[in-house]
């Protein structure tokens, strides 16, 4: 009998896999204290947006730090890798849904949420990318289903783009004006913050909808 038979076994499996992702967690952090900080921001940006479980924020912030003058550059180039990840991750929703999207959904455990996520691409588009690329929400989710579900690739690029840079660029942008003294405050209030700002976007195109009507 293994760990998972016993009636814990869900709780032993979610452990074990929060122990996995801290671990990555501090291994991508550890990047930034090697000569290879610049290539392994580049590398984790893509791989988050498709399938990586911690996003790249953690070490983008690191190498703001020591260089701060070279801040907008790594937000740049994490915006850049992070949108050709994204590209990546719609081809795997487009044509390998069924050998590898369907897994990487189910390890993040919204599978339940699939049609869902449907729905809110049929009603919302872009907007549905936007909010994904800009706040908490696992943006490789959005990439795959947005493959799987076919939305416009070209207005996928775009609010990609906005979306990923916007978010990137605000944490490099605060870093390079406040220095170590934001850090703290992008750790705790940052989730909150998008959040925030994603319910007044929303609010604003809503309540702009209906002036228009």
């Amino acid at each position: 009998m293994t760990l998972l038979d016993v009636d814990a076994g869900s709780v032993t499996e979610k452990s074990i896999k929060k122990n996995i992702i801290r671990r990555l967690y501090d291994w991508v952090l550890g990047w930034a204290e090697t000569p290879y900080g610049t290539p392994a921001l580049f590398t984790i940006a893509f791989a988050e947006s498709s399938f990586f479980p911690v996003a790249p924020d953690i070490l983008l912030i690191a190498l703001d730090l020591s260089k701060p003058k070279r801040s907008f550059y790594y937000a740049l180039l994490c915006s850049i890798a992070s949108v050709l990840g994204g590209i990546f991750g719609y081809f795997i929703g487009l044509e390998l849904m069924d050998l590898i999207g369907f897994k990487i959904i189910q390890f993040y455990g919204v599978m339940n949420q699939y049609e869902q996520i449907k729905d809110l691409y049929k009603h919302y588009d872009a907007l549905a990318v936007f909010i994904a690329g800009f706040t908490p929400i696992p943006y490789k989710i959005a990439t795959i289903t947005a493959g799987a579900f076919k939305i416009n690739f070209i207005t996928f690029v775009v609010a990609s783009v906005l979306s990923r840079g916007a978010r990137f660029f605000l944490v490099s942008g605060l870093i390079y004006l406040f220095g170590t003294r934001i850090k703290e405050f992008i750790d705790k209030y940052f989730n909150m913050l998008v959040v925030i700002f994603t319910i007044l976007l929303i609010g604003g195109i809503i309540i702009t909808k209906l002036l228009v009507k």
